[in-house]
């Protein structure tokens, strides 16, 4: 391969793991795409090291060494892209596919568009309302914690476009869950205060970064591991935070 190629797969290989890893999947599945993407056009050597806010590679060929680091500054959950890229690392891995067309495939699945705003409005209700249930919650309950985690929802796609960290939109929406739910039950509208402020906070939960650092952890990424499970503690803290404060106050 000449050398402008191998820059060019460089590329190619740190966007496929760039939206693998912004869309919530595990480093050691970002790692595995990136060296099966190089080491299918004969690479020589390939090392990557992955964390959750950043992609290292390098790839050696015929004594020449090339090295790309790429920083990750948001991630969400996209599991749709995911599946897309692994689907794309395997066809490219299995075939003659030029670099250019796999740049192009690759582009068009990070341009995907999500769900339109107002299907994750009623599901995030849907799900905040069965949460209520499960925990024995009543009908009314079930109301209450659509509503709340459906207006939830809402107040978080209007958060993400003020440049404040994960940690405080995390209080934020905690808050408005805990004034929220109050508001409702004195209303009438729920039988139990506790099992709808429970039900609604439930999209707040981090459950996909917690399943990951466990995954890390098992396949032996400690680093990666460590960086989500810290995640995950510092968003169940802003969480208990958010909720405590308006308890404490007795509103």
């Amino acid at each position: 391969m000449k050398k402008d190629e191998i820059k060019n797969l460089l590329v190619m290989s740190i966007l496929a793991g760039k939206i693998m890893l912004r869309n919530g999947a595990e480093t050691y599945r970002v790692e595995d795409t990136i060296i099966r993407i190089c080491k299918s056009r004969n690479i020589q050597y390939v090392e990557t090291f992955v964390t959750p806010t950043g992609i290292f590679l390098s790839v050696e060929h015929e004594d020449k060494l090339f090295s790309y680091i790429k920083r990750i500054k948001s991630i969400s959950i996209d599991l749709h892209k995911i599946s897309e890229v692994n689907n794309f690392s395997r066809k490219f891995v299995n075939s003659d596919m030029s670099i250019s067309e796999g740049m192009k495939i690759l582009e068009s699945i990070d341009t995907i568009p999500t769900f339109k705003s107002i299907v994750r409005y009623i599901f995030g209700g849907v799900a905040g309302g069965f949460f209520t249930l499960m925990f024995q919650g009543s009908f009314l309950d079930f109301i209450a914690s659509f509503i709340t985690s459906f207006t939830l929802l809402i107040l978080l796609d209007y958060i993400k476009k003020i440049p404040i960290t994960f940690f405080l939109s995390n209080i934020i929406g905690s808050i408005f869950i805990t004034l929220f739910s109050i508001a409702l039950f004195k209303l009438g509208i729920g039988n139990d205060i506790n099992k709808i402020i429970i039900g609604s906070l439930m999209p707040l939960v981090p459950g996909v970064v917690i399943t990951n650092a466990i995954r890390d952890f098992i396949s032996g990424d400690f680093l990666s591991g460590t960086s989500r499970a810290i995640e995950g503690i510092i968003i169940a803290l802003a969480i208990a935070f958010g909720v405590g404060i308006i308890l404490r106050l007795g509103i």
